[in-house]
């Protein structure tokens, strides 16, 4: 059986746990977007180690450490481009017509159409 001083400190931090739960969760709009991008880098990496976390002996060459792309055999698709001419804005993944200017692209391009065959 417990003394009365144990069951007092398992009590007390009992308390300081539950307590410190509720702040955390009442607070989540908080820090949550601050801490989640970490939490999930840190989650990848603990759940998917790469060959960089192998002891120095057992580390792949570099050529062997990249995983193999699926559908390696298929050419690379062309890069996005942007391009404006007339204030009017077209993205392709052929060269910029004549007399167009080419930018940069700016943020994440999700779809392209599909190439005539």
């Amino acid at each position: 059986m417990r003394s009365s001083r144990e069951r007092a400190f398992w009590s007390v931090l009992a308390t300081l746990l539950l307590a410190a739960a509720a702040a955390a969760w009442w607070t989540a709009d908080q820090w949550r977007p601050h801490a989640g991008p970490w939490a999930e880098q840190a989650w990848k990496k603990i759940t998917r180690p790469g060959p960089e976390t192998l002891p120095s002996g057992q580390q792949p060459p570099a050529a062997q450490a990249r995983p193999a792309q699926g559908g390696a055999s298929a050419p690379a698709a062309a890069p996005p481009r942007k391009c404006v001419k007339d204030g009017r804005t077209t993205y392709t993944d052929q060269p910029c017509p004549h007399g167009s200017q080419e930018l940069p692209v700016d943020g994440a391009v999700t779809s392209l159409p599909a190439p005539a065959r």
